[in-house]
């Protein structure tokens, strides 16, 4: 098969590509406040928590609300380092065509 070697030397390619933005999603922070800034979240673009900051009079609140804003926070902060994992490993696979795949 004449296309072969060129297949291989593309997926060697993009797994170097892959290496590299997988260190850079790692490295990536996003940041996410709530609660008019009461709570602060730090989340790499690979969905691990680096950092929570509460303020300690948004903690004197009814606990009710506290574990609702949290909760909120996390889950935005979460989506938030998703898209980012999935926008930039989207990109990884653009201009490649593998023959057979699509």
């Amino acid at each position: 098969m004449p296309g072969v070697g060129k297949l291989l030397k593309q997926a060697q390619k993009m797994q170097k590509k892959m290496e590299a933005l997988q260190e850079e999603l790692a490295e990536k922070e996003i940041e996410v406040t709530s609660g008019g800034g009461a709570i602060k979240i730090v989340i790499s673009a690979q969905n691990e928590f680096r950092k929570l900051e509460l303020d300690p009079e948004f903690l004197e609140e009814d606990a009710e609300f506290v574990q609702e804003t949290l909760l909120s926070a996390i889950q935005e902060a979460s989506q938030k380092a998703k898209a980012e994992y999935e926008e930039k490993m989207g990109s990884l696979s653009d201009g490649m065509s593998l023959p057979g795949l699509m």
